[in-house]
């Protein structure tokens, strides 16, 4: 009995070990697969940056919705992630509207931020009129780098849906909207936090409103 009970358990553990052996393992290096940031119906995952801010930032026809475009908004707002990010590609749908007449109509992908003071600091990928595809450092340096329209003033619809792409590897930054690329960094200061949420803003100085949809991120 004891022999057969070995063998049995041999048999076993070389079985758990040969399934375990033929299971598909990461690669060293490579990228995981895209995570959803949204899940269409609710902000799970997602926060007001203040909380007295919550009423700016719903669900509205499966789009993350910042404002109503009839609305003026007071300050800049913004709803961020719970987690923190460092390398990664992040994508998007995104539509900016509002009216002009009201005021400015602008909005932003903040990444590798830090929440100060129930405010944002950190880079900015920029959304609106003269500010398309830039590279801004919210409350901390300005403008970066501006975006290269030069190709994408033929495809942008600056009423309608657009696509945008955040990819951040190390101090090497680029911004796609569209599939063109807009902006392309090296960030030379290595006192800049290199993680930090991601959140999008909505610009004060006007009734704008935003909207995010296919949310995605794959981490480096």
């Amino acid at each position: 009995m004891s022999y057969m009970y070995a063998c049995k358990a041999s048999l076993i553990a070389l079985l758990c070990f040969s399934i375990a052996y033929a299971q598909p393992r990461a690669i060293e290096g490579q990228p995981r697969e895209p995570v959803p940031l949204f899940d269409g119906a609710t902000l799970d995952g997602w926060q007001p940056v203040d909380p007295a801010d919550g009423h700016f930032w719903t669900v509205v026809d499966s789009c993350i919705t910042g404002g109503d475009g009839r609305s003026d908004v007071p300050k800049n707002t913004y709803l961020r992630t719970e987690r923190e990010y460092g390398d990664f590609e992040f994508r998007c749908l995104f539509r900016l509207s509002g009216d002009h007449a009201t005021g400015f109509i602008n909005s932003g992908i903040q990444y590798r931020s830090q929440v100060v003071n129930n405010d944002m600091v950190g880079y900015q990928a920029d959304i609106g009129n003269g500010h398309w595809g830039d590279i801004y450092d919210e409350h901390r340096r300005a403008l970066l780098v501006a975006g290269d329209l030069r190709t994408l003033q033929r495809i942008l619809d600056e009423d309608g849906w657009n696509s945008y792409i955040i990819r951040v590897r190390g101090n090497h930054h680029e911004l796609y909207i569209n599939g063109v690329k807009t902006c392309d960094y090296v960030e030379t200061d290595p006192d800049i936090p290199a993680k930090g949420v991601i959140a999008v803003q909505l610009h004060s100085g006007g009734a704008a409103k935003i909207q995010l949809r296919d949310v995605t991120i794959t981490e480096f």
